[in-house]
């Protein structure tokens, strides 16, 4: 059963990485699954997906967690600007980074790290890898 968005992604990560055990892992993916999680899961794991933005952090000013305006579950609407031969392509690259640092600065700051290691291709760490993403949600990354 699918659950309401009711945490944000990094918590829902959190959780996941905080199960002792394999099953329990997926089973809290599987509780949280909203697209948001699932774009980061698949631009993490994908090898399909290619990021058109420069490897490392940015120079972003992280958002401070009592004052988050946003979330990441209404801005990973924004990751077609940011992967190589989607809309972002068209865009010169300033204004591409500019678009990529305001939804970092916008969303909770661990949900930035979280998006700055997914365009780097960085494992989420915690038991949380490509194969135990590719069983809690088979169709969502590319073999």
């Amino acid at each position: 059963m699918v659950e309401k968005v009711s945490l944000q992604v990094w918590e829902i990560i959190e959780k996941a990485r905080n199960e002792k055990t394999k099953k329990g892992k997926i089973e809290t993916l599987q509780q949280h699954e909203c697209w948001a999680l699932k774009d980061l899961l698949k631009g993490t794991y994908d090898d399909i997906v290619r990021w058109n933005l420069p490897p490392g952090t940015p120079p972003y000013e992280p958002n401070k967690e009592e004052s988050t305006p946003s979330s990441l579950h209404k801005h990973h609407k924004k990751f077609k600007h940011f992967v190589k031969g989607l809309a972002g392509d068209k865009l010169p690259g300033v204004r591409r980074e500019k678009i990529f640092i305001d939804m970092l600065e916008a969303i909770h700051h661990k949900d930035a790290e979280l998006i700055i290691n997914m365009k780097d291709k960085e494992n989420i760490g915690g038991g949380i890898t490509k194969k135990l993403v590719q069983e809690a949600f088979p169709n969502l990354i590319q073999k």
